[in-house]
């Protein structure tokens, strides 16, 4: 109980410095000395300083501090609570840390070794043979979209331009349209080059997925919101649930899958090529 009540009378005296003096210095703010005490052990204030990152307000200073001072009085109660009540059986954590340094050591030479031999490097054409022999694993969950959208003012002057230029395959109509909604639309995006999820069209359009699709007539996705405004959105290309997704949209997850192979590739011809040279070697016998 003394613990606590001399660790919450430095806080106090930590935060009420803080207060008082703005610094965009953490280091100049706290400088040198005990901050606060869990028994024999002291947080320095220059320990502190460190946690605390330049330019804060004394506001989130103090924020900071008190949070930091807080954890590092736990554990430490927690850790005398430790020493006290456990058994020097209980307390002898020695396996523990060797096994631990070995899992540390094996994986940080595992790490080095594939660095120095991974070939990072994956064409385009493994990425089109992988895509091809495993399209079943790119089936999409829901519609993937290329899309021009807007939401805009019913009533506005501009919205039959518009409408008719966002739903153009003229390359000069896209530009023309995403000028002219510039300043006649609350929001326009054009994601045509790009597949978008169909549950983040309808999020951007204020509604759900399933009444967005049912909207869907033509290529064309029209309906008012709740606050009286209008979403239009022109479909340029879908892919419909349960269909592969396409190529584009899945590069980056299949170059990820091939270096995550070679990787386990390199670590399992490193694990045989040991314990090999070890048999050979003779450092290795099993009786």
């Amino acid at each position: 109980m003394k613990k606590c009540l001399v660790l919450i009378a430095l806080v106090a005296a930590v935060g009420c410095q803080m207060v008082h003096r703005v610094s965009d210095s953490a280091a100049e703010l706290f400088g040198d000395g005990v901050v606060a005490r869990v028994g024999e052990h002291r947080l320095m204030r220059s320990e502190l300083a460190a946690y605390i990152p330049a330019g804060v307000s004394s506001e989130d200073s103090l924020a900071l501090a008190q949070s930091y001072i807080k954890s590092w009085a736990e554990e430490l109660l927690f850790l005398d609570m430790a020493e006290k009540h456990l058994s020097d059986e209980e307390k002898d954590v020695s396996k523990e840390l060797e096994e631990y340094r070995r899992t540390l050591l094996k994986y940080r030479y595992e790490e080095r070794y594939i660095n120095d031999r991974l070939d990072t490097l994956i064409s385009d054409e493994e990425v089109r043979s992988y895509y091809r022999e495993h399209q079943d694993k790119f089936l999409v969950e829901r519609p993937l979209m290329k899309v021009r959208y807007m939401i805009i003012p019913a009533d506005s002057r501009s919205l039959k331009t518009i409408r008719e230029l966002m739903s153009s395959d003229d390359a000069m109509d896209a530009i023309a349209a995403d000028s002219l909604a510039f300043t006649a639309a609350l929001r326009y995006v054009d994601s045509s080059d790009a597949w978008m999820d169909a549950i983040l069209l309808a999020r951007d359009l204020g509604t759900d997925e399933a009444s967005m699709m049912k909207a869907l007539r033509n290529r064309t996705i029209e309906f008012k919101g709740d606050d009286g405004l209008l979403r239009v959105a022109y479909v340029v290309d879908i892919v419909q649930k349960g269909s592969p997704a396409p190529l584009d949209y899945c590069e980056e997850r299949i170059k990820d899958i091939l270096l995550s192979a070679r990787k386990r590739e390199l670590t399992g011809g490193l694990e045989r090529d040991l314990l090999n040279d070890a048999l050979a070697k003779g450092k290795f016998v099993i009786y």
